[in-house]
């Protein structure tokens, strides 16, 4: 059989091919080099950012994180050896690759290289200082993609066969999972079908994906995805994400990261965060965002059913960003798109205390986004709707609930 009649041959070929690109670009990132000295500056210049420590919180710490790259490994084009690296050249503190697990292996991971990721992982890993972590990507480019953390193996969409065979293959470990780029697959999930074995494993929801944001993606023909997934019972945080490709992974300002607020920098304490959905999405580097409801953190469950709910959001950036005047919009769920039941002015650098009337009856959840009115959303939804602006940051949401 030629290399052109069999899948596997013809994918290691492509990334032969795309070794050689791979290594190029990452030559000019290697430390000590002068792309490396510049990008440094800029890392340094960018981590300097806001302070780690929340005005309205206490026990915890910032820490800014990328949870979804690609390599060589899969459909990226830079070399896995140098990606842990460069996100901490980057100022990132929480890193993760997580190639593609794909359909008979085609254009995705194989057992040596699941291998040779937690190889990698496990080397740059430095408790207390910077988390490394192994994922991987379940890809069906009709169903959509989901990325995989926390467990010792991974598994292909030729194996599972359905979206809901994975998430009783991902309830049977330890493990926790986010929906990536919800909506650039047109099956979504089957419609964010629930699966209630999931409620603890699924954590994530990708509102910032590289330079996107996906409040809208899809609109009009499909609903938003946000508005879509939290109505269809997932209890998810909102992550932001690079979803790189390249070789110069954590480098480019504007791409999506996530903040995570840990009791410590270890890969348990990543992963404790992430079940208590203790995180924000942003596309800004160095953001601070904490929020509390009636004295509850984001992400958890907020025992009201219906009443003034007092907010208190902590915002900053540090000083080049202080001042800032931004929006803050209180999202609520609606039948295509978030109901928006309120919009107020904040400036960065100061906690914005505000109230709301809430009722259970309009649906269980509330989340918070921060917006720069000055700038408009690329991917826009209803028209007038006031999250037609440039979204700076996601909080995670509260959920509702007498109990």
């Amino acid at each position: 059989m030629s290399s052109d009649e069999h899948p596997h041959n013809h994918h290691f070929a492509r990334r032969s091919l795309l070794a050689a690109a791979g290594g190029m670009l990452m030559l000019a990132a290697t430390p000590g080099s002068a792309r490396a000295t510049a990008t440094g500056l800029h890392a340094e210049r960018r981590s300097r950012g806001a302070a780690r420590r929340s005005r309205i919180s206490h026990r915890t710490r910032l820490v800014h994180a990328d949870l979804h790259n690609h390599t060589l490994m899969s459909d990226g084009f830079g070399d896995p050896e140098a990606a842990f690296d460069s996100m901490r050249w980057a100022g990132l503190d929480v890193a993760a690759l997580t190639d593609h697990s794909t359909l008979f292996g085609i254009g995705g991971l194989n057992d040596k290289e699941w291998a040779r990721t937690g190889e990698l992982a496990d080397k740059a890993n430095e408790p207390g200082v910077y988390t490394a972590l192994r994922g991987f990507e379940w890809s069906d480019s009709a169903m959509g993609h989901i990325n995989v953390w926390y467990t010792d193996d991974y598994i292909e969409p030729s194996v599972t066969g359905s979206v809901h065979k994975l998430y009783d293959w991902i309830a049977g470990r330890a493990g926790v999972s986010g929906f990536n780029h919800p909506g650039r697959q047109v099956l979504r999930f089957d419609e964010f079908a629930y699966h209630e074995s999931m409620r603890h494993h699924m954590v994530g929801l990708e509102m910032f994906n590289n330079r996107d944001d996906f409040l809208f993606d899809g609109w009009p023909l499909q609903s938003s995805p946000l508005n879509a997934c939290l109505n269809a019972g997932w209890r998810t945080g909102i992550t932001g994400v690079t979803d790189e490709h390249g070789g110069d992974w954590g480098m480019d300002e504007g791409k999506g990261r996530t903040g995570i607020w840990v009791e410590e920098n270890t890969r348990d304490g990543v992963l404790a965060a992430m079940r208590r959905r203790r995180f924000f999405a942003t596309r800004v580097s160095g953001l601070r965002l904490d929020a509390r409801a009636d004295g509850v953190r984001m992400g958890r469950r907020l025992p009201i059913a219906k009443g003034d709910v007092k907010f208190e959001l902590d915002l900053d950036r540090g000083t080049h960003w202080e001042g800032r005047e931004l929006l803050v919009q209180v999202l609520r769920p609606g039948s295509r798109a978030p109901e928006v039941v309120d919009v107020i002015d904040a400036e960065v650098g100061r906690v914005t205390t505000f109230t709301v009337p809430l009722d259970a009856e309009d649906g269980d959840w509330v989340l918070l986004r921060v917006s720069d009115p000055g700038q408009e959303n690329d991917s826009p939804g209803p028209a007038g709707h006031p999250c037609n602006d440039w979204g700076v940051a996601y909080s995670s949401p509260w959920w509702l609930t007498v109990h």
